[in-house]
């Protein structure tokens, strides 16, 4: 089985100041100490470093080296890779988005669900609810 982590968690582990700080770095612990196959995908990547170092969402921004290093240590771990579009992305994406009326801040739910489906990843860890509007996904908060 594999699985995949969204940008909200990997934001909640990085900010000191989180209340959610704790359980997002205990989900990270079991991801670096395991061994079950997680994708990263590179528009959750991009979202978290946008957000991390960005100073009017974070009183303290990550420095973008550090927000880089974070990234890296995951990326640097064996089981863990990336993936992106493929040749059947777009039909994949337009179906998706159709079901789910995807507009707005639903749009890149849509693309990572997506990503998801075209790599035989079922399981997100995300706080963001929206995603429970795809059902062929699977969906895990690890806050609650």
């Amino acid at each position: 089985m594999s699985f995949t982590i969204d940008a909200n968690v990997l934001l909640y582990a990085s900010d000191e100041t989180s209340a959610r700080r704790e359980r997002a770095r205990a989900l990270l612990d079991r991801v670096a100490l395991g061994d079950e196959l997680v994708y990263l995908f590179w528009p959750v990547v991009m979202a978290y470093l946008r957000i991390a170092t960005h100073p009017a969402i974070f009183e303290t921004p990550l420095p973008p080296a550090d927000a880089l290093a974070n990234v890296e240590r995951l990326l640097g771990l064996p089981h863990v890779q990336t993936a992106g579009e493929q040749d059947r992305f777009w039909r994949s994406y337009r179906r998706l988005a159709g079901d789910a009326d995807a507009r707005g801040n639903l749009v890149p739910d849509a693309h990572l669900v997506a990503l998801m489906t075209e790599n035989g990843v079922r399981t997100i860890w995300t706080h963001d609810r929206d995603f429970r509007r795809f059902p062929e996904i699977e969906v895990r908060d690890p806050f609650t």
